[in-house]
């Protein structure tokens, strides 16, 4: 066998193949230029921003890793490169890159503006991509912020298109995510992220938020068009309308934040439309609980026709329900102190299908609470089909445990009540502390919420029975103090009387019966669910048919109105309010819609009287003219009773408003001080100015002893030139004046000396004594006390030039001698 050759090619077959590895070459080359080409021509663009909107081309990477590569645009003459441009004012640009491949470098920002007031708002969205088409070969984010004006919020709506939520890691099909963000005062929380094609039909947010699309890079943005306006009053941070589709349907969403944790004590809304005949469940996925530091964490179930409920998030939530319903998850205050503690974050599930199979429900009596539940039929032509114990019904009363079937049963085709009967009748065996009247947790699987619950008391006949609310105090519903609340508590006596209308918030503390109760608690409120209602006591025999303890806040008012009103009371029927009050208050009382029968039998009566007094401070009949308002300085007792009516009904509606009182006799004891003060600030006044005049008088009235035996006073008119001009009467003489003459002679007849030593003198210390010398003989100057004249008293401005009215003698002197002896008095010379 021979070997196998291999043949070599021929030279035209290798000419073939280095041709075309030539044409090959030449292929990439082409392709390679061709690539250069388009990077090249993409580094240069011209962008004209629409009006209103701001463009932001922003570098996605550090400085350092994207250092070299920058967005230019020429200004004037100069050109300005940065790693962030801002274009605006609908104003055409040329943009330039000094890189290769700015989209891997930068992303682009569209922004708009959007303000609503609490009307309107001034733009709606657009998604239009005219103005920022040159920039396609980038990641593009288009973004609309929205405010709205307090208390509004402001509105999306998604109806032509409905939007899905899904996870922050996920992509949608299409390509285009929306992002719904809020901005409060504590951050800006992620609403969440969304696809097209969802039951999302609006969305509502307080305050500020933004809603934006992501559009990848080379990716043309979808023309559509969302409305915005004025939204609700709401308190959560937003609220999200989905409608649930016919048939069978599942909806997950996720809490804001998620997989984040939930904001501190914020709230979070979504409001469910159900089709009819269509039944939910909700389920709640991936609960991460945090650590609270005040409140709990709840998820709060509100019906659309009035049924709500607060439940734990770790508590089995609603199955099989039927109609409309709005989901609201609240977080508390967590503690987040600690490294790595955990936050609020769950995703909720929704399961809706029709009900044309029927939806079993079964019923506990051991959590009913001792009630009774009634389901009865309302429309008798309606196709809902009730069952208990698969035997059909058309009303339906449980009692103990069983299974209830409905079939195509909408919420307006039943009506759900529960009834309880309490037996006291006798005394000895009723409970001595208060007991509760509560609304536990109904079955979900209920085709309608629960419309009223309804207990009976019956007390012994010498017994009463009192309701007091943990809720705080009550009040009456009554025109002009309406009930804000979301449940009305009607007592009346058990043969249907009515009592009155009560709610929480008011100042009425108890009620006290004195006949069997009904206790009706309707339009039911989700916290109803977690506290009780009312408490009950029973106690001994009361002295009136209805008490009412009234415990007031000051400054407010409040009405109370008599039992039965707008009807009359009953013929001989009493009622008395105990209003207390603190000290230094008062009350004061209008009587307005007083009606007043014409009495076949007995009068009626209003009395007003003070705690603890025997007097009464008020009280009228229906023959005598009542006064419309009084006014009473201390706690008091407001009695009314009627007698039997012949025709016309008793009825009065009692204002009551407590003020801030003075007391009367303080008042007077004041006033009493105070015109005794004014009559002493005159008295001394008066006695002031008349001792000032004297003062005044004596100052100028001062006479002068003449040694010419002349008198005059100094004054305007001069000295008098004539005896006769010197006749006058003084007031008072100037004793220094009086005597200073007698010094001077003594002087120059040698009986005073010139020395300025002198010795004091004692003796009659009333008396003002003259000087002596020295060199004076003792016997020759000897004068007895009863011998030298009394001098007045010398006022104190003169008492300088006598040396502090001192006068001095010597050492060996008497205590008897108490002046000089002066011998015989010379009368001056030129006297008279």
């Amino acid at each position: 066998m021979k070997p196998s050759q291999i043949e070599c090619p021929d030279p035209v077959s290798r000419a073939s193949v280095s041709a075309s590895m030539s044409s090959a070459a030449a292929a990439a080359l082409q392709l390679l230029l061709l690539t250069a080409l388009t990077a090249a021509a993409a580094q240069r663009l011209s962008i004209t921003s629409d009006r209103g909107t701001i463009i932001k081309i922003i570098s996605t990477v550090k400085s350092s890793q994207g250092k070299g590569c920058k967005v230019c645009t020429t200004v004037g003459r100069s050109q300005q490169c940065d790693t962030l441009l801002v274009l605006k004012d609908n104003s055409p640009a040329s943009v330039e890159f000094d890189c290769s491949r700015p989209q891997d470098v930068f992303n682009v920002e569209i922004v708009r503006n959007i303000e609503c007031t609490t009307k309107s708002c001034n733009g709606q969205i657009v998604q239009a991509d005219s103005g920022s088409r040159p920039l396609v070969g980038f990641n593009r984010k288009f973004i609309w912020n929205l405010k709205a004006s307090v208390p509004k919020a402001f509105k999306i709506d998604f109806t032509n298109m409905g939007l899905k939520q899904i996870k922050a890691s996920e992509r949608c099909p299409d390509r285009h995510s929306y992002i719904l963000q809020t901005s409060q005062t504590s951050g800006d929380v992620i609403i969440g992220k969304y696809c097209r094609m969802g039951p999302i039909c609006d969305a509502q947010m307080l305050n500020q938020g933004s809603f934006s699309v992501d559009v990848p890079a080379g990716q043309e943005l979808k023309n559509d068009r969302f409305g915005v306006s004025v939204g609700e009053e709401i308190k959560s941070l937003a609220k999200l309308t989905l409608t649930l589709p016919t048939g069978t349907s599942s909806s997950e969403l996720l809490s804001a934040n998620y997989p984040e944790s939930f904001p501190d004590n914020a709230m979070m809304e979504w409001y469910f439309q159900v089709p009819d005949k269509h039944m939910t469940t909700v389920q709640l996925l991936n609960l991460t609980q945090p650590l609270c530091l005040k409140k709990d964490t709840a998820v709060e179930y509100n019906s659309a026709r009035g049924g709500a409920s607060v439940l734990k998030l770790t508590a089995p939530q609603p199955d099989q329900t039927q109609g409309s319903f709005s989901l609201t998850l609240r977080n508390c205050e967590m503690d987040r102190r600690r490294a790595g503690a955990p936050g609020l974050s769950l995703g909720i599930k929704v399961l809706s299908s029709s009900q044309n199979s029927p939806v079993s429900c079964k019923v506990e009596v051991k959590r009913m609470d001792g009630l009774s539940l009634h389901i009865k039929k309302l429309r008798p032509a309606s196709g809902c089909l009730m069952k208990i114990n698969s035997v059909p019904k058309e009303v339906i009363t449980v009692t103990a445990d069983g299974v209830l079937s409905f079939q195509g049963c909408l919420p307006e085709d039943v009506q759900v009540t529960a009834t309880r009967v309490i037996d006291c009748s006798q005394l000895k065996d009723s409970p001595k502390a208060p007991f509760r009247l509560s609304v536990p947790p109904m079955p979900t699987c209920l085709p309608a919420p629960l419309t009223s619950v309804a207990w009976t008391l019956r007390v012994a006949r010498d017994g009463a029975v009192e309701l007091t609310s943990p809720m705080g105090n009550l009040k009456q519903a009554l025109p002009g103090q309406p009930c804000n609340d979301s449940i009305i508590i009607k007592v009346a006596e058990e043969n249907s009387n009515t009592i009155g209308l009560f709610c929480p918030q008011g100042p009425i503390q108890n009620v006290q019966v004195h006949k069997n109760v009904s206790v009706t608690v309707s339009n039911i409120g989700g916290r109803i669910f977690r506290m009780p209602v009312l408490f009950a006591m029973m106690k001994d025999e009361i002295p009136e048919r209805y008490i009412f303890s009234v415990s007031p806040k000051k400054d407010t008012s409040f009405l109370l109105a008599t039992p039965g009103w707008p009807e009359g009371m009953k013929d001989y029927s009493t009622v008395s309010w105990v209003v207390s009050f603190p000290t230094r208050m008062k009350a004061h009382l209008m009587f307005a819609n007083l009606s007043q029968p014409k009495c076949r039998n007995g009068h009626t009566n209003i009395k007003v009287q003070r705690v603890g007094r025997l007097e009464e401070d008020y009280s009228r009949r229906e023959d005598e003219e009542a006064e419309s308002e009084i006014m009473v300085s201390e706690s008091f007792f407001l009695n009314m009773s009627n007698c039997m009516a012949e025709r016309g009904d008793f009825t009065v509606v009692t204002k009551i408003t407590l003020q801030k009182s003075t007391n009367l006799l303080l008042t007077i004891i004041l006033s009493v001080v105070a015109v005794l003060l004014v009559v002493f600030v005159i008295v001394l006044v008066a006695v002031c100015v008349v001792i000032r005049k004297k003062k005044k008088k004596l100052n100028h009235e001062v006479s002068i002893y003449n040694p010419n035996g002349t008198s005059f006073l100094p004054g305007a008119k001069g000295f008098p030139e004539t005896h006769e001009d010197s006749e006058h009467e003084y007031a008072s003489i100037e004793d220094t004046l009086v005597y200073t003459h007698l010094l001077r002679k003594g002087g120059e007849m040698g009986i005073y000396g010139d020395s300025d030593t002198y010795r004091p003198v004692t003796g009659c210390s009333d008396s003002q004594k003259p000087l002596a010398s020295e060199g004076s003989s003792r016997q020759e100057a000897r004068l007895s006390c009863e011998q030298a004249p009394s001098l007045p008293v010398r006022p104190p401005s003169h008492n300088h030039p006598l040396v502090d009215n001192v006068i001095y003698q010597a050492d060996d002197q008497s205590e008897e001698e108490c002046s000089l002896n002066l011998g015989p008095r010379l009368e001056p010379e030129g006297g008279n």
